[in-house]
């Protein structure tokens, strides 16, 4: 059975860094592409980031290009996003989600989700 946890989440500065953890169970992350999603209240879920299955191709949403990095250890099964620079609008509940084929920043083309990681910037 595919399984994602998130982890990492939590409470920080505007202009501080956190590192959160997507780790997969299951399956052989090594053959998925993941995404990282977030949604805040009252908005809808938007693309983050994604990166291949080998980790050679990743993209970036706009709001986060040059503060986020996207990156993963096939051989731990996980896959992180360091934010950096965060800003109080990166508040939200952030989730990975797992894809066979193609790397996009569409959530309505992964089928596997974690449960989600509360990411809160206030000062």
């Amino acid at each position: 059975q595919l399984q994602l946890v998130e982890s990492g989440g939590g409470l920080v500065q505007p202009g501080g860094s956190l590192r959160l953890s997507c780790a997969a169970s299951g399956f052989t992350l090594e053959l998925y592409n993941i995404g990282w999603f977030r949604q805040a209240p009252g908005k809808e879920r938007e693309g983050v980031s994604c990166i291949s299955y080998s980790g050679a191709r990743t993209n970036y949403a706009n709001s986060v290009e040059g503060r986020f990095t996207i990156s993963r250890d096939n051989a731990k099964n996980t896959v992180y996003l360091q934010m950096n620079s965060l800003k109080p609008e990166d508040t939200a509940v952030y989730y990975c989600a797992a894809k066979r084929f193609g790397c996009t920043l569409a959530a309505s083309l992964f089928a596997s989700w974690g449960q989600g990681t509360q990411v809160t910037v206030s000062s």
